[in-house]
């Protein structure tokens, strides 16, 4: 495991160098648990490095050494959109004391919430992104409140509400407006009121007082036309217009805090919504947190507020059950209840300017390599053959030729696996000849009880449930009194993997006598393992 954290630590570093080009973060904090253990909080790089950016030479200007500020486990970022997470949460706490209903349209509680279709938007919508909104508007050229205000009530949906996912700020803005309404505080009253006073997250805010700036991460140095404002250097302030243009407290942006504090509120999280004697949601409102409300909406699967099952940032944590969010300064928590583990990774990748980073490898290499320091054990405590985790990878598992004399000869062995759905798979075949392989159905068991469940295509893709199953296959009388050879075959075609596949004691027989049995020292030199690894963990 120690060696598996380790790599933790080093994917997000080896970040630090170019990425491809340019740096994918100026510095980093990595914060990853499991139960009531950190098992890792790491530092490294730069909090404060870019003093100014040249767009048209894409030339930076940086501090002198001695005014830099390097990364500490400690150094304050601007959430960005992790944001969301805790707006979500203050509206659950409102349906949980009945001043709010989650299929209820949001103009029940704002009647300006009309027009083009907006009144059949409900609170729902607002917070799986299915109510049809554009997913942007320019608040930040509105010079007061009650501009921005006008330019809200005038956004009409672009697709009927209920009809579509589109990920939108101004869904949280709007769950914003509702919230302050029908509390009568508003957002940073009660972001600290509820969440942050009772779970001692004393470095969760919006708008940090001046104090903080010298650990705060600095973020983009912002001018157009790669920003819609020109305001320098942004470094204690929030980095989104929109929420700096809204007074640095908005629904979708705004917060900013540490590592160690989304840490606990992983934990409160992962316990059903208490820490410390102190609980903020009753664990039916965290259910409803991870509860996908966007089955019709295949790969955009959606709790409320917290994105769910997302290999694209959760890498091999990604999970049924896993939940997190992103945010665009380079910010990301994912939990995965399964495992009860949770991963944080913090950068400035912003820093010095937006365009110098693109998509989430850092999050997906690091989510890979803590999935595998949670271990994956067999029974009898010893390794298994393992598939591995590389994108694109495949591997054969192949068992020497074998004759079983009669149509009752079965292959059995164990199988655990963890793949993208549709883009990682394990297969069985079977083949006479050893260069044309056909799919050779079977069954599967879980080891925890229940009904079989066929594979009549010989695969199996997606996740298993984190519990090994019983792989039994038939022979066949096809195969009676005739050379077979058998394989099992892993694959990965797509950009993200899963923790992979593992199979382990492969054995053939029929009634009257064992065919193969890799636990014999005489068969198992006889398996051929190409692309495929034994592992204990």
């Amino acid at each position: 495991m120690e060696r598996h954290l380790d790599g933790v630590a080093e994917e997000a570093r080896r970040f630090l160098g170019p990425s491809p080009e340019h740096p994918y973060y100026a510095g980093a904090v990595v914060l990853a648990g499991r139960g009531r253990t950190i098992a890792l909080h790491r530092a490294m790089g730069d909090a404060v490095r870019y003093a100014d950016y040249d767009g048209r030479t894409d030339r930076v200007r940086e501090f002198p050494a001695a005014e830099r500020i390097a990364m500490a486990e400690d150094t304050v970022f601007d959430l960005a959109s992790l944001t969301k997470l805790f707006t979500s949460i203050l509206a659950v706490q409102q349906m949980e004391r009945g001043r709010l209903a989650l299929e209820a349209p949001v103009r029940q509680y704002l009647p300006e919430y009309t027009g083009g279709g907006k009144e059949l938007i409900t609170v729902r919508q607002l917070l799986t992104h299915t109510s049809g909104l554009r997913s942007w508007a320019p608040f930040y050229r509105e010079s007061t409140r009650e501009g921005q205000l006008r330019l809200l009530w005038s956004v009409r949906p672009q697709e009927t509400p209920g009809t579509v996912y589109r990920y939108s700020d101004l869904n949280l803005i709007s769950l914003q407006l509702l919230l302050e309404r029908i509390t009568g505080r508003t957002l940073d009253v009660l972001l600290h009121d509820e969440i942050t006073a009772p779970l001692g997250m004393h470095r969760t805010r919006y708008n940090p007082p001046l104090s903080w700036r010298r650990i705060t991460a600095a973020t983009e140095v912002q001018r157009p036309p790669w920003s819609g404002l020109d305001r320098g250097l942004v470094w204690g302030e929030v980095h989104d217009e929109n929420a700096y243009a809204l007074g640095g407290v908005a629904g979708h942006a705004g917060v900013f805090g540490t590592a160690w504090d989304l840490a606990v509120l992983a934990r409160t999280l992962l316990d059903g919504g208490a820490y410390a004697g102190k609980r903020i949601l009753s664990p039916a409102s965290v259910e409803l947190l991870f509860t996908d409300y966007n089955t019709a909406f295949p790969g955009d699967d959606h709790g409320l507020g917290f994105e769910l099952y997302q290999h694209w940032y959760m890498g091999a944590m990604a999970t049924p059950h896993s939940a997190g969010h992103t945010g665009f300064t380079g910010t990301s928590l994912v939990l995965d209840p399964s495992t009860d583990s949770f991963l944080i990774l913090l950068g400035n990748s912003v820093h010095p300017v937006r365009t110098w980073r693109a998509g989430s490898a850092p999050r997906v290499a690091v989510g890979n390599r803590f999935a595998r320091a949670v271990p994956v054990r067999t029974r009898h405590g010893g390794a298994a053959w393992f598939s591995g985790i590389r994108p694109g990878a495949s591997g054969t598992l192949s068992l020497p030729p074998l004759t079983p004399a009669t149509a009752a000869a079965r292959l059995r062995c164990a199988v655990w696996w963890d793949t993208v759905p549709g883009e990682g798979a394990l297969h069985l075949e079977a083949s006479a000849d050893g260069e044309h392989w056909e799919p050779l159905p079977f069954t599967t068991l879980r080891t925890t009880g229940g009904a079989p469940e066929e594979w009549p295509r010989g695969s199996v893709t997606g996740w298993s449930g984190r519990i090994w199953h019983r792989l039994e296959a038939p022979l066949t009388a096809a195969w009676a009194g005739r050379e077979v050879r058998l394989r099992l075959r892993h694959s990965a075609t797509g950009r993200y993997v899963g923790r992979g596949v593992y199979v382990d004691v492969i054995r053939v027989a029929e009634p009257s006598r064992l065919l193969f049995a890799e636990d014999r020292p005489s068969d198992a030199t006889r398996l051929v393992a190409i692309g495929w690894t034994r592992s204990a963990d």
